[in-house]
C-alpha cells in the first residue's frame, strides 16, 4: 500500500482552488498542467503515465488509445456530470474506477435551461442585437412578439436531478403542467410535480416546451432530429442544456427555417465550440450560450470538491463516492 505522498495525481487543468487543496492537504503529489488551453491527446498521455490518478475534464479524449497508454492508472475522477469523453466499457475491463460529480452543478444548470426558455420565448438575445444594429427606432404593435409561458405543458426529457429542478422552476413560476420521458419512472418527480410519464411520441406532441436533460449515449444520440422536430406544436420550444449530441443540428435549423418549432434555446452545440457564422445565431427565436451550464462559482467549486474527494476516498477507504463502474472496487490492487 502506497503512502499518500507516493501517490501521484494530475489534474489536466487549473480548477477552482478547493479541490486541489483538499487533495494536496491529504499528501498527495498533485501536479496540474500549467497552460490555459486543453491539452493535445500526445500530451494527455505523456502526463497520464506518471500518474497514479488523473482528474479529468469533460474535453479531455480518454478513449481505449488513451487508457491502454495509461493502465497503470487506479482511478479517472470526472470534473462534470456527464462521462462520454470518457470509454467506460475499457476502464473496467482494466480496473480503472471513474468517479464524477453528479448534483454538483442541478442548481446552476436549471438556472440556464429555465433563462434560456424565458429568453427564447421574449426573443431577448435577438432584440439585444437590435438595439447594438441601432434597430430600436420606433413602437410597432405587431412588431417582436413574443409568447406567454403561464399554463403551458412542460416535457422533460431526462427527469434526473437537473430535470427536476427544472421542473419545479417551471410549475412554481408559471403553473404548467409537467410530463416527462425516462427509461424507467421518477416516483419524487410524479409526488412533488404531479407529473407524467409519457412515451417519447407523446412527450413530442403533447409538449410547449421540451427541455432536454438525459445523458448522451447510443440511445439518445440524435434522437432529436428532423422527424422528432416534424412530430412537435409549431409553436414549440426546444430547450438543450445536456449534450450537443442529443439533437441533430442541421436538423434544428431547418425546422426552425420551416416553422416546424417556434424557437430553440441551447447551452450545447455540435460541434464546440459553434462557429460564429451558424444560422441558428441569427434567428429571432433562438438563444445560445457557449456551455456555460455550471458556470457559477457554487457549482464549479462543488464539482473541484467531490471530483478530489472521489481520489480520496479511493485511497483512504477504497470507495468512491460517486462512481460510474463500481464493480471495479471490487479488485484488488498493490496500488490500493
Amino acid at each position: 500500500m502506497k503512502k499518500a505522498n507516493e501517490i501521484k495525481v494530475f489534474i489536466t487543468r487549473d480548477l477552482p482552488p478547493v479541490g486541489i487543496e483538499l487533495l494536496k492537504q491529504e499528501g498527495f503529489d498533485v501536479s496540474v498542467w500549467p497552460h490555459d488551453r486543453p491539452m493535445e491527446p500526445k500530451e494527455l498521455i505523456n502526463e497520464g503515465k506518471k500518474a497514479n490518478a488523473i482528474l479529468t475534464l469533460l474535453t479531455d479524449v480518454i478513449d481505449a488509445n488513451f487508457l491502454n497508454e495509461c493502465k497503470q492508472l487506479d482511478i479517472i475522477s470526472q470534473f462534470a456530470v456527464g462521462y462520454d469523453n470518457i470509454d467506460i466499457a475499457e476502464a473496467t475491463k482494466l480496473g480503472i474506477a471513474v468517479g464524477y460529480t453528479p448534483g454538483a452543478m442541478s442548481d446552476a444548470t436549471a438556472d440556464i435551461a429555465f433563462g434560456l426558455m424565458i429568453a427564447v420565448s421574449r426573443k431577448m438575445f435577438y432584440m439585444h442585437k437590435m438595439i447594438a444594429r441601432a434597430g430600436w427606432t420606433f413602437f410597432r404593435p405587431k412588431a417582436d412578439l413574443g409568447i406567454e409561458l403561464k399554463n403551458k405543458t412542460l416535457g422533460i426529457f431526462g427527469l434526473g436531478r437537473i430535470g427536476l429542478e427544472m421542473a419545479m422552476r417551471c410549475k412554481g413560476a408559471y403553473g404548467m403542467k409537467i410530463i416527462y420521458h425516462n427509461r424507467r419512472p421518477n416516483a419524487e418527480g410524479e409526488k412533488v410535480l404531479d407529473a407524467t410519464l409519457v412515451s417519447f411520441e407523446e412527450l413530442l406532441t403533447q409538449s410547449d416546451i421540451v427541455s432536454v436533460h438525459s445523458a448522451l449515449n447510443r440511445e439518445t444520440n440524435g434522437i432529436f432530429n428532423k422527424a422528432a422536430f416534424s412530430r412537435m406544436k409549431p409553436s414549440a420550444i426546444f430547450i438543450n442544456t445536456a449534450r450537443g449530441g442529443i439533437h441533430k443540428e442541421e436538423d434544428l435549423v431547418e425546422a426552425l427555417q420551416a416553422g416546424k418549432i417556434w424557437g430553440a434555446g441551447l447551452d450545447v452545440t455540435n460541434p464546440e465550440p459553434m462557429s460564429a457564422d451558424n444560422p441558428l445565431l441569427s434567428m429571432p427565436n433562438v438563444a445560445v450560450l457557449p456551455h456555460i451550464g455550471s458556470a457559477t462559482v457554487e457549482a464549479r467549486g462543488e464539482m473541484s470538491r467531490r471530483a478530489a474527494i472521489n481520489i480520496i476516498e479511493f485511497y483512504k477507504s477504497h470507495r468512491v463516492p460517486h462512481i460510474v463502474n463500481p464493480e471495479t472496487l471490487k479488485v484488488d490492487s498493490d496500488m490500493r
